[in-house]
């Protein structure tokens, strides 16, 4: 069976950056050298491109975690590290990308060519060529590149289906989808029995080809989240062509210029006005006795309101017009995609590419002393955590330089109000140091 929502599990792991170097100037005609150590270059950032040419999230199944390359570090003679390029991941158009852990949406691929930074990578670190002063001239410090963004996400597509099959709950939508199509929907007589939209492909004789899409039948008040409604207009929304499906059963008890009105209000209802797609009227069930005076009927009352549409009199149990009407809804979605492609040409910004970026940056100095033991104590902050990481604690300088910085956040208070003596560990993130009055 196609399955419409196609949803998998990465992990996303953007590049390091370069650290900064540490380095001084030894030319023959400079005597009192300086410091001479570049930067560090940014890490590669992880992006989602959409590609029309995908169908399926299967690319990311076999595969689950995806890690862009770490900036190059810094060099001596002041130059800079290399920049690491870009890790670009193709999607399927419809791919929706959340944070696993939070639920968090992170963005919607829609349009093709469209991009998503989905793990930014990590800022390089600076050379000590930025931190010399009138007091230290020659600093031995500098910083380590910022770890890129690790994060783990669910990808979930929901299928832009070419032509949308709307209607009131049994009206054949199914049985239609299951005769035109591979698609193997559960089909039964009773509100509802579509709960999750189906999928299919269909493939004509003369080669053409388009998906379909079974969506959950709706109810009045759809448009005001009765029932699936919104789930089910929401996805009507992507479509470009809508078959609007009118039962001619007889023996139902319903009107059905009446129900093809009260579908129409709900499109037009929703937050765009969903009754501006194109749309083919198709009566279905036509081989029940008795249909043929129903339809005859709704011709009349489509006619009195002036609803100068064709109507297509199918039945999907001996197959009489689907041929017709499946040729037909080809055609118009290839109207539809020429119109949309000359409207790109002549507003060319409406196409422009995309991108997002979601991180938000943590609360600077926020942090908390955790007891661990009675000589062990361990600090917590996302903040903090970077600005061990980022300073270079290989030369004595730096390790002054993060004792100062340590003082001034208040981390010293903090661990002495907590009950920290001088002899006592401190641990942040991976980094230890021996606590000191």
């Amino acid at each position: 069976m196609s399955t419409f929502v196609d949803q998998t599990k990465i992990e996303v792991q953007a590049g390091k950056g370069g650290d900064g170097m540490v380095a001084f100037r030894h030319e023959k005609y400079v005597p009192n050298g300086g410091p001479a150590g570049g930067d560090g270059g940014r890490g590669g950032s992880i992006i989602f491109v959409a590609d029309s040419g995908l169908r399926t999230l299967m690319d990311f199944r076999y595969r689950r975690k995806f890690k862009a390359d770490n900036g190059e570090n810094g060099r001596i003679k002041s130059q800079y590290g290399r920049g690491a390029k870009d890790l670009y991941l193709k999607v399927p158009i419809g791919t929706t990308v959340y944070d696993f852990d939070t639920n968090e949406l992170i963005g919607d691929l829609v349009e093709n060519g469209q991009e998503l930074v989905v793990a930014k990578g990590g800022r390089g670190g600076r050379g000590n060529i930025h931190f010399a002063t009138s007091v230290n001239t020659a600093p031995e410090i500098a910083e380590n590149g910022e770890p890129g963004e690790d994060r783990v996400l669910r990808l979930e597509l929901k299928m832009l289906a070419d032509v949308g099959l709307v209607g009131f709950p049994s009206v054949g939508k199914s049985t239609l989808l299951s005769v035109v199509t591979k698609a193997k929907p559960k089909i039964a007589a009773y509100q509802f029995t579509t709960l999750t939209p189906n999928l299919g492909m269909v493939i004509l004789p003369d080669g053409r080809d388009f998906s379909m899409a079974d969506l959950p039948g709706l109810i009045e008040g759809a448009s005001q989240g009765v029932g699936l409604g919104i789930q089910f207009l929401r996805h009507i929304e992507r479509t470009k062509v809508i078959l609007h499906l009118v039962s001619m059963d007889p023996n139902n008890g319903r009107d059905p210029y009446e129900d093809y009105e009260a579908i129409r209000k709900e499109l037009g209802n929703y937050t765009t006005d969903l009754t501006q797609k194109r749309e083919l009227i198709v009566a279905t069930q036509m081989d029940i006795p008795g249909a043929d005076e129903k339809f005859a009927e709704f011709k009349k009352a489509l006619a009195e309101h002036n609803v100068d549409e064709p109507v297509y009199p199918i039945s999907s149990v001996t197959h009489e017009g689907v041929t017709k009407l499946m040729q037909d809804a080809a055609s118009l979605v290839e109207k539809v995609e020429e119109e949309r492609s000359q409207e790109v040409q002549e507003t060319p910004e409406t196409n422009a590419k995309t991108k997002e970026y979601k991180f938000k940056a943590p609360k600077t100095n926020e942090f908390t002393v955790e007891r661990l033991s009675e000589h062990e104590f361990e600090v917590h902050g996302e903040s903090l955590e970077r600005l061990v990481q980022r300073i270079n604690l290989d030369h004595q300088d730096g390790i002054m330089l993060l004792a100062r910085k340590l003082k001034n956040l208040g981390v010293d208070d903090a661990l002495r109000k907590a009950g920290a003596v001088d002899g006592d560990d401190v641990y942040i993130g991976d980094f230890n140091f021996e606590f000191v009055q």
